[in-house]
């Protein structure tokens, strides 16, 4: 396949699934089984467009960051228990990447468990959805800091290729009382700190690679634009389709995407 053709494919693939309940890195790992490209050598590439997605979040949420910014200095509570649960929800997946980081990154070589985890994780939504009735808090700032820490917990799961990062921090968040539309949005800003550290991780391990022949400076600056452009969209379109529908849609396709992708790799 003609190179630039995988790096848009490769980021309309990050885009749409970055902030979906349906693991980005799963999609991307078995991308690569489909393409036939050597997954060794796009690894920093996927891992960097991620901040394409990220981006995205920053520009459709930039009045909730300046209301934040702007609440700090001023020393309002509010911004306070925002920032506090961002950051209490991060810590731990901080401390186990870095502890994790080289088993972690054995897994990615493994398809099937990506789509056994598709399998189990769109099972595990639809029970979620079924068992979650009672949803008390309705805003990122209103959450206990106990009950963010347990979103940050949660998060660490989706080490696992294939887990979602977005879907263990929603469905953990819904588990602990956080309304769908909050939970969401959680996850988003959750994202950031957590993708900007794994990227820097990343980068401090292997940023020569960006630089070789296979994956230069301008097939990450394509990426990262195509990521950022699908992204947008879907963002927009996810928050509103979870507050009708909830997330069941999500979890129907993972079990149907990863019983396919089993069978698909049996048949290799």
């Amino acid at each position: 396949m003609d190179h630039y053709l995988t790096v848009i494919l490769l980021g309309i693939v990050e885009g749409l699934t970055e902030f979906l309940p349906v693991s980005s890195t799963g999609h991307l790992i078995l991308a690569s089984e489909l393409l036939g490209y050597d997954s060794a050598t796009w690894a920093m590439f996927n891992v960097v467009i991620q901040l394409g997605a990220i981006l995205a979040v920053v520009v459709l949420y930039w009045r909730t960051f300046w209301a934040v910014g702007m609440g700090l200095m001023r020393r309002e509570p509010v911004s306070r228990r925002f920032l506090r649960n961002l950051l209490l929800a991060f810590m731990p997946a901080a401390i186990v990447g870095l502890a994790l980081h080289d088993y972690v990154e054995m897994l990615l070589g493994a398809p099937k468990v990506v789509a056994w985890a598709l399998i189990v994780g769109g099972v595990a939504i639809l029970l979620i959805e079924r068992m979650v009735k009672e949803q008390r808090f309705h805003g990122i700032a209103d959450i206990p800091a106990a009950r963010a820490l347990g979103v940050g917990l949660i998060q660490c799961i989706s080490m696992i290729p294939g887990v979602s990062r977005s879907g263990a921090t929603i469905m953990g968040a819904l588990t602990l009382g956080v309304e769908r539309r909050t939970a969401a949005e959680f996850s988003f800003f959750l994202a950031i700190p957590t993708m900007l550290g794994a990227t820097t991780l990343e980068l401090l391990k292997k940023g020569d690679q960006i630089t070789s022949a296979a994956v230069g400076w301008d097939s990450i600056a394509l990426g990262f634009a195509v990521s950022f452009l699908v992204a947008l969209l879907v963002i927009k379109w996810f928050v509103g389709l979870v507050s009708k529908h909830g997330f069941t849609p999500f979890a129907w396709y993972r079990i149907v995407a990863g019983c396919a992708a089993l069978i698909w790799l049996g048949m290799r």
